[in-house]
């Protein structure tokens, strides 16, 4: 969706998932590049500007701000704030109350685009609605474009 939604704002965008060990609960990541010129390079990234985290456990696990670039912005899903994570900004929402109250599911992902969109500013909140829009129809859309406006709202530094 973060990709479709630069891609409405005219920039270049990629987007793909990395699976590591293919197990039930096992970390996964998934990249996104968004540039208004032509993206030439096909590979991870491994010094990441943003990076998010929806599982908050995984802070417990891994080192999710390996390779984070200095100043870099590191977006989590958390109930409350946390401490000092080493990255340069920290943006926090309680993306998983949300989803609930939402959703009726403890579906994350669209709570913390909103998150990541105010956090980052990379694309506009209108583009990643009308991409949730167009991607999902009638209840779904609704429910998931409200989840990512509250989290929008209610994201915190």
């Amino acid at each position: 969706m973060l990709a479709e939604a630069a891609f409405l704002e005219g920039k270049y965008a990629q987007a793909f998932p990395f699976f590591g060990a293919e197990r039930r609960g096992a970390p996964v990541v998934a990249f996104a590049r968004l540039d208004s010129r032509p993206i030439r390079i096909r590979s991870q990234i491994y010094q990441p500007d943003h990076v998010v985290v929806l599982d908050p456990t995984l802070l417990r696990a891994v080192n999710v701000t390996e390779g984070l670039k200095p100043g870099g912005t590191l977006v989590l899903n958390s109930r409350e704030a946390p401490g000092s994570l080493g990255a340069g900004k920290v943006v926090w929402v309680d993306a998983t109350s949300i989803a609930v109250q939402e959703l009726g599911a403890p579906i994350t992902n669209m709570a913390m685009l909103g998150a990541y969109v105010r956090a980052t500013e990379e694309v506009s909140l209108d583009s990643v609605l009308r991409a949730v829009g167009g991607y999902f129809k009638g209840k779904a859309g609704e429910r998931n474009q409200r989840a990512i406006r509250r989290a929008y709202e209610e994201a915190s530094t």
